[in-house]
């Protein structure tokens, strides 16, 4: 090989493959096994090589074939651009080769091959579609993007052909080896004066001017958007396959132009259709893209921000497909009308293209009422109104008590010394008949972000109102603020007026208030619990599936308990039965629930710690004795034996408590801490009950916390006991032995050592 071929790869010696290795890696340049394409520059093959990091893993291997018309310099080429050149967008370099007149190229292998194969796919969904457009598009963007550190690459064969797909189906534009380079700030490149391209993609002011700039690219892009959109390449060929017939990429100019798009694009029926607000996206951007005059075409920063658009729109639509959201679109289609004549007081102007962008828009939340209203949609198309802190206020907002925290309001948050305030709140937008929560919305000015639920004191009450309520517990919510559940009301009117006296904010922080919200209250289902008792023997049609067969659990069943035939065994598990461990007596219930799962209970006596607690004789316990926690700080500390789970399974782990009579303090909310994990969580005992405005007579006036955060309610057990959900595990399929050490202190800080009545049966391990 040429001298200067040699030291000009000198400084490329990382990249160098043996020629051997190839060779194997691809059975020596097997067609009919290892070839995967062919192209200008020759054949592609699929085979392995060896990475010091990785070990020997697949890639595809261009090779050379001199008498193809491309050569040494367009490979240098690829060499060169391709190190300078990493993006995830874009085919890697690997490698090369040049041994023995040989040159050749190793790329990452994308597995899917190149785009062009699946244009009329049904594989291939609208979402995957726009995603790989997308993907190409800022591949492209890189290698024009000015404000990169590198120079303007200008692509010069951007096709269908050239983006290539990986198991994901991600997209990574390849062939880099026509490409031209320019200074970042140059309109033109170089005249180029031989066919660069492929025919159907290249720019037409090529042939006019001679010319390839990075508008050139930005016309194949276009085509290559409108090959996805119509299913098909660009161009047909007669029967021979090999010559080129027709180029269609004019008459899909004019069914844009005459707006019957709808009737041509690709469609099947395995796979959701494009939605009409992403093809108006999708289609008005190619089209751009193919304007004569270069300087119409857009950018490709401003082609990436378009199909993030487009895709946006289709996840967001195809999402509301749902079943359980199509009462979205029966709400907004009743109210249309209304929307358009509120959306006159949005502050700042909205700007939409389409009525699906209204609808994403009003689901993300504007500003209305001159600034002084947060208006959203939430999925089922009711509206969710926050009013500004600072119209609540009206005088009593001080300027020297402005902060701005990324509040959505103009005027920004509140922040009272006092603690103490007077709020009038006025709601215009709300939807009737629909049952709302009255939130306290705020912000932590130093947040904790390991944690999503946190322990306050909110005091408030109604004007004209004697008694005051509390609210004990704030959750951080979708948009980063926190909230904190003051009331419940079922609206009968649009407007909602509400004057509400902060009395206290001890919430151990500073804190910055954004405003007064309405949200519709979610409805959680409860699903019953399952009675753990059986009442009779009767077994159940499957019950041979359901008893344990394994021989470790026969023989250690045969120690704890008498039985004659496997049906008698699992007769008296589904009852359950007592287990006796290290000399004492009675401290494990053990049984097996409806599917056939292990579960038990622990003792209170055996897994409960406090400085302050008595053992306290019960027969309605099954241990015939119960734990008596005299304060209001005790820990729950065990090794669950895994005998005593089934494997690969997920528990629950429930406090099986009752209260004495002269309970006190289980209004507030428990923390619970895990010493394992350091994470820290909360729980009732006594469900809290959120104040209700004018209640109705059939309505529910419990308060279930945001699903989302980690908060349990207790529930009535069939058995006459309280449970409460304390934790979850997935047990594995070994046997050891799982840790459990929890701390329960009340939120109520001055009387942690008060007695305060607690009676624990024991901790219940139960499959769910």
């Amino acid at each position: 090989m040429e001298a200067y071929l040699q030291k000009f790869l000198d400084k490329f010696q990382h990249l160098k493959i043996q020629l051997e290795e190839i060779r194997q890696g691809t059975d020596n340049f097997n067609d009919e096994t290892n070839r995967i394409g062919v192209g200008g520059f020759g054949n592609v093959y699929k085979g392995q090589v060896s990475d010091h990091s990785e070990g020997r893993h697949v890639v595809a291997i261009k090779r050379l074939d001199r008498d193809r018309g491309q050569g040494a310099p367009e490979c240098l080429k690829e060499i060169t651009m391709l190190s300078d050149y990493k993006h995830e967008n874009l085919i890697s370099l690997l490698g090369f080769c040049c041994e023995r007149s040989e040159m050749i190229l190793v790329y990452e292998h994308a597995s899917r091959g190149s785009l062009d194969r699946y244009l009329n796919s049904p594989r291939l969904t609208w979402i995957q579609r726009l995603n790989i457009c997308l993907d190409a598009a800022k591949g492209l963007n890189y290698l024009h993007d000015p404000r990169e550190t590198h120079r303007r690459l200008i692509h010069c064969d951007v096709k269908s052909g050239n983006i290539l797909l990986d198991d994901q189906w991600n997209a990574k534009v390849s062939d880099l080896g026509l490409s031209i380079m320019g200074s970042a700030n140059e309109q033109h490149s170089v005249i180029v004066t031989l066919a660069a391209g492929t025919q159907g993609y290249i720019d037409p002011l090529y042939w006019m001017t001679h010319t390839l700039t990075k508008e050139s690219d930005v016309y194949s892009f276009g085509v290559v958007l409108f090959e996805v959109l119509f299913g098909r390449l660009c161009y047909t060929v007669d029967n021979s396959g090999r010559r080129l017939q027709e180029i269609l990429v004019p008459k899909w100019k004019e069914y844009y132009e005459e707006k019957t798009l709808n009737d041509f694009i690709f469609k099947d029926p395995s796979i959701q259709p494009l939605e009409q607000s992403a093809l108006e996206i999708f289609s008005d951007i190619a089209y751009r893209c193919l304007k004569e005059d270069r300087e119409d075409r857009p950018e490709m920063d401003e082609v990436v921000m378009e199909l993030e658009s487009a895709l946006e729109s289709q996840v967001w639509l195809e999402s509301q497909d749902l079943p359980e959201n199509q009462v979205f679109k029966s709400e907004w289609n009743k109210q249309r009308t209304y929307y358009n004549k509120i959306l006159m007081t949005a502050e700042p102007p909205l700007n939409y293209r389409s009525e699906v962008e209204l609808m994403k828009l009003l689901s993300k939340g504007v500003l209305l009422n001159g600034g002084k209203t947060w208006f959203s949609l939430n999925k089922k198309g009711e509206h969710c109104e926050m009013i500004s802190i600072a119209e609540c206020l009206g005088s009593e907002f001080e300027n020297d008590n402005i902060m701005h925290n990324g509040s959505r309001f103009a005027k920004g948050t509140y922040h009272s010394p006092s603690r103490r305030f007077n709020t009038s709140v006025k709601a215009h937008f709300l939807s009737p008949g629909v049952t709302y929560t009255v939130n306290f919305v705020f912000k932590f000015y130093n947040a904790d972000e390991s944690r999503r639920c946190r322990s306050i004191s909110l005091k408030y009450k109604l004007q004209g109102e004697t008694e005051s309520s509390i609210s004990y517990l704030a959750y951080e919510r979708e948009d980063g603020w926190w909230m904190a559940e003051m009331y419940q009301f079922t609206c009968d009117h649009k407007v909602a007026n509400l004057q509400i006296l902060i009395e206290d904010c001890y919430i151990n922080s500073y804190i910055e208030v954004e405003g007064i919200e309405f949200r519709p209250l979610e409805k959680v289902e409860l699903k019953e619990n399952e009675n753990q008792h059986i009442a009779n023997s009767t077994l159940d049609a499957n019950w041979e599936e359901k008893l344990p067969i394994d021989d470790e659990d026969l023989k250690w069943l045969t120690d704890v308990i008498q039985f004659k035939t496997k049906e008698e065994a699992y007769t008296i598990m589904r009852k359950g039965f007592l287990i006796n461990i290290d000399d004492q007596e009675g401290v494990i219930w053990f049984s097996l629930d409806k599917n056939g799962k292990k579960c038990h209970m622990l003792s209170g006596n055996l897994v409960c710690e406090s400085y302050n607690w008595t053992m306290l004789p019960l027969s309605e316990s099954r241990f015939g004795e119960a734990f008596q926690c005299n304060c209001g700080l005790f820990s729950v500390k065990y090794g669950i034996d895994s005998q005593l789970v089934s494997s690969e399974t997920t528990y629950a782990i429930y406090l099986v408590y009752k209260l004495s009579t002269d309970q006190f303090g289980f209004e507030y909310p428990f923390e619970v801490i895990d010493q394992e994990s350091k994470v820290n969580w909360y729980i009732y005992f006594v469900s809290p009950q959120t104040p209700v405005i004018e209640p109705k007579a059939d309505q529910n006036t419990h308060s279930i916390p945001n699903k989302k955060v980690k908060t349990s309610l207790p529930h009535q057990r069939n058995d006459g006991w309280m449970e409460v959900r304390v934790l979850e595990f997935r047990s594995a399929t070994t046997i050891e032995m799982i840790p459990m050490c929890l701390n329960f202190r009340t939120t109520l800080v001055n009387t942690r050592k008060r007695s305060i009545g607690l009676i624990i049966e024991g901790i219940e391990i139960r499959a769910i």
